[in-house]
């Protein structure tokens, strides 16, 4: 027998809380986007903190410029220019990809680089963080940044 004046109610299950997805890391985003918003961006205001107030910076794709280099293929560059194109240095992305080969070189006195080096070859993840150290401290290795 049951009381009809007690109201039944169905079981309900307790529903889990729904997880926030995290957005994803900047690093995800295609390797241009990355570049151009990011990358480039955060470089220019971490020299402009260094004391460079008169930096350039440009993103472009185009032929490696090495003295004695006879290379027809063309690479994504991170190009940085200051005191009136007298200090230049170049970054490389031959493979479109922020955790790829990348490269570095750099002239004085407006002259072409002679001689392009490996950057970043120990890291397996890259982020945006370390992009931005180890492009300082290179820069800081030919002490343009601070006097040692």
């Amino acid at each position: 027998m049951t009381d009809e004046t007690t109201p039944t109610t169905p079981t309900s299950e307790a529903k889990p809380a729904a997880k926030k997805e995290k957005p994803p890391a900047i690093e995800d985003k295609p390797f241009t986007e990355f570049m151009e918003q990011h990358f480039t961006p955060a470089l220019k205001q971490e020299l402009n903190k260094q004391g460079l107030k008169d930096v350039e910076l440009s993103f472009v794709k185009e032929k490696v410029s090495i003295s004695g280099a006879n290379s027809d293929d063309s690479c994504w560059q991170v190009i940085g220019t200051w005191k009136s194109g007298q200090r230049q240095f170049k970054l490389y992305f031959p493979e479109e990809n922020i955790n790829g080969q990348k490269a570095f070189s750099y002239g004085l006195n407006g002259k072409i680089p002679s001689t392009i080096e490996s950057f970043m070859i120990d890291e397996r993840k890259t982020t945006l963080d370390l992009m931005l150290l180890y492009t300082l401290q290179r820069l800081n290795g030919q002490k343009w940044l601070t006097r040692n």
